[in-house]
């Protein structure tokens, strides 16, 4: 038995040799046509590939029902946008972090926060872009404002870095990039508002 979005499918387990070709199927069907899959069950197990293809290694013979799951992807995207603000708000507390450690002159554990801190503002960014793209949202002002301001202020953390000056980035992260990061609470309630308005479309 194959169950897509509630739904019994006409194909079967058996016709199948292994669980891969079950999801090329259901794949080349287009089942799945501007939706995410979010969650496969096996035999009523939850399902995830440890390693790539390994759906492949799956044979048949053991399954009785595979059953797969699946959202819009603008449904998903709105679901996206609200973990987004938990990401700014780690990005705040990290810029605190940051600074504070820098000033008690802790510089080694400053520096690896530091390195954290720009890899999830960088994540953070490709993201936003990732959403901006997908669904041709409008070019809010506010969001170039905000990724400018957020350029230009990593080009100066990056010199202040070179030079070693903890004192003047610890200040540069707390008086600069932690408004800037809190700028961006208006840019994803925009992305939002874009993404629900594509989604009655």
């Amino acid at each position: 038995m194959i169950v897509i979005d509630g739904r019994r499918s006409d194909l079967a387990v058996k016709n199948f040799e292994n669980l891969e070709q079950i999801f090329n199927k259901v794949m080349e069907d287009g089942a799945f046509s501007g939706r995410v899959v979010t969650d496969v069950l096996v035999n009523d197990e939850p399902f995830t590939e440890i390693y790539p293809h390994q759906a492949e290694d799956i044979e048949t013979g053991n399954i009785e029902s595979v059953e797969i799951k699946s959202v819009p992807v603008k449904d998903m995207a709105v679901d996206i946008t609200r973990e987004l603000y938990k990401v700014v708000n780690l990005m705040s507390d990290g810029g605190s972090r940051v600074a504070e450690l820098f000033r008690q002159a802790d510089d080694a554990e400053a520096l690896d926060l530091y390195q954290d801190l720009l890899d999830v503002t960088r994540d953070f960014l490709g993201m936003i872009g990732s959403l901006r793209d997908e669904f041709s949202l409008k070019d809010h002002e506010s969001f170039r404002a905000a990724a400018d301001e957020l350029n230009d202020l990593f080009g100066e953390m990056s010199e202040v870095l070179e030079n070693e000056d903890w004192i003047l980035l610890s200040d540069l992260l707390e008086y600069e990039f932690l408004p800037a990061v809190d700028r961006w609470k208006k840019v994803i309630a925009d992305l939002r508002e874009d993404i629900r308005s594509a989604r009655k479309e």
